[in-house]
């Protein structure tokens, strides 16, 4: 670990709080943290830790890079299918469902069964559920092998971290968690921009038979190199009701979030759902207020730090989930890009997270984490807000550049400082429980900004559209089908003519509508991202 050595302190861990590695823009904020609280006891000494470290790396790279690429790929399925906008939602929520609600059961299963077993275990589920989706002929075949898919991920991914944590220690650990970050950085810049290319050359199947072969890679790796581990002091039995219920919660909740761009919230169906889901989650405050061992234990949250930083993480994630599933959705279908266009577009947070995060690591020692976590989140509003302004219409390096330039600088200002404030908020012992905490609320948050955000790019786009249709004077017996958001391509169109589709006065309006929407989106992701900041400002204390 390199830069800024004498200007930063060590934690209990023995590790810097100024983190001196690059980040990969897709992996939760606290994921290194998780690494460095894992204990280095195995059950055999491991000979082969270059491949051990191979095997975490191809595991975990193929479920932090799934969403961005899915993304991408959601125009091409949409068509595809035939699927309405809230049918695609849960194409990426079925994923983030399961990841989100499972991690720390997942996380608790490996301390319980062995890291390398359920890391295995992940991945094959991981794998049988990618190739269910290639092969799905329906969107709800889709969302069923999308949701296997998550459980996958929610076992492989909090193992494939611990893994790591366990194999090395000392120094040699540090530069493991360098590589892991380097490739995921790289991984996260080039996975939707490879991930667009299949979609435009093949098809939007191929990038989930992509993972087939990576995994048969990662699993012989795990067999031959990886030794099994276990948390000597860990949980003698899994929180299963607390995972149950955690899940069912969120579904429903989400259910009925994304029910409502269409029904409204005075639906019956969608009130119900809503309901359901809130009460289920109350329950599952009270089984792990009451649990002896819960999946996420209550009493970290007395700490107003460790409070703070979770809230900042929701609400900043809740915008970068948002406008990374609508933004590669409205290049597409309002700016007529390719996928693998849509997918290029998206550079500019990754590549500047992953080449600035080594040298801002060191702010946080010289200006604490309160004004960085002000600052940070204040930042990436303005990237956000950049992108709700009405500039070039399609004009890329003028109208969306800028806005995701600055947010990835917001984004990079966020993450060392959120780091250092949930480990130090809570007792060593306790770090590692903290950062699964924190890492499951930043995918959550994903998964509930697909839900809201929803409702307002939905509604953002009829009302747009209707006072364009009202300006072309379209008759309102005629615009049903132009109030949908569903393509009406061609048969044959592949997914990277759009740029040849027919551009009537009434397709304009429609891609004019979209382009507002995801205007609106922007307005209340920026919004999100400064009420960060300002619960930073007032719940994290000031440390000399």
């Amino acid at each position: 670990m390199s830069t800024g050595v004498s200007l930063v302190k060590r934690d209990s861990f023995g590790c810097e709080s100024g983190n001196g590695h690059v980040v990969a823009a897709q992996a939760s904020p606290c994921d290194e943290l998780f690494i460095r609280t894992q204990p280095t006891t195995v059950d055999r000494p491991c000979r082969r830790k270059r491949l051990a470290l191979a095997a975490t790396i191809l595991g975990s790279s193929m479920a932090f890079i799934d969403g961005s690429v899915v993304n991408v790929a959601l125009p091409a399925i949409q068509r595809d299918l035939v699927a309405g906008v809230a049918t695609v939602q849960w194409v990426v929520n079925a994923y983030l469902l399961f990841l989100g609600s499972l991690v720390l059961l997942g996380g608790s299963m490996g301390d319980r069964f062995g890291r390398r077993t359920i890391f295995i275990a992940g991945i094959v589920l991981f794998t049988v559920a990618s190739a269910a989706c290639g092969f799905a002929l329906n969107a709800t075949a889709l969302i069923a092998a999308r949701a296997i898919q998550g459980m996958g991920a929610a076992l492989l991914v909090p193992s494939s971290l611990a893994i790591i944590g366990a194999v090395f220690d000392g120094e040699a650990r540090g530069r493991a968690i360098g590589t892991w970050a380097g490739v995921g950085a790289i991984t996260s810049a080039a996975g939707p921009v490879a991930g667009g290319w299949l979609v435009d050359a093949l098809s939007w199947r191929a990038i989930f038979f992509l993972n087939v072969p990576f995994a048969a890679v990662t699993i012989a790796l795990a067999v031959a190199a990886i030794p099994n581990s276990h948390k000597v002091d860990g949980p003698q039995k899994v929180d299963w009701p607390g995972a149950l219920t955690a899940a069912a919660g969120l579904a429903a909740l989400t259910y009925g979030l994304t029910d409502a761009s269409a029904r409204g919230f005075a639906h019956p169906f969608v009130l119900c759902a809503i309901g359901a889901g809130l009460v289920v989650l109350a329950a599952f405050v009270m089984i792990e207020a009451k649990s002896d061992h819960p999946m996420m234990p209550l009493d970290v949250f007395r700490s107003r730090d460790f409070t703070g930083a979770n809230l900042v993480t929701l609400l900043l994630y809740f915008g970068l989930g948002g406008a990374f599933f609508f933004l590669p959705f409205t290049l597409i279908r309002a700016h007529d890009y390719t996928a693998t266009e849509a997918g290029a577009s998206l550079l500019p947070v990754p590549v500047i997270v992953g080449l600035l995060s080594r040298f801002t690591g060191g702010l946080t020692s010289r200006f604490g984490s309160r004004a960085l976590l002000t600052t940070g989140p204040g930042v990436a509003g303005i990237g956000f807000a950049l992108l709700a302004l009405p500039l070039v219409r399609g004009s890329y390096w003028t109208e969306f550049f800028p806005a995701l330039a600055v947010l990835g600088l917001g984004m990079t200002i966020t993450v060392a400082p959120l780091t250092t404030t949930v480990m130090s908020s809570v007792p060593a012992e306790r770090a590692g429980i903290a950062s699964g905490i924190n890492n499951a609320i930043a995918r959550v948050a994903s998964l509930l900004a697909i839900a809201v955000l929803g409702i307002v790019f939905v509604w953002s786009h009829h009302a747009a559209l209707s006072a364009r249709l009202d300006a072309l004077h379209v008759a309102q017996d005629a615009r049903k089908t132009e109030m949908l958001l569903e393509p009406r391509a061609q048969p044959g169109t592949a997914a990277g003519d759009a740029g040849t589709r027919p551009r009537t006065p009434a397709a304009l309006a429609q891609a004019d509508a979209i382009a507002e929407a995801l205007r609106a989106v922007a307005l209340v992701a920026a919004a999100c991202a400064f009420a960060g900041a300002g619960i930073a400002a007032a719940t994290i204390q000031a440390r000399k």
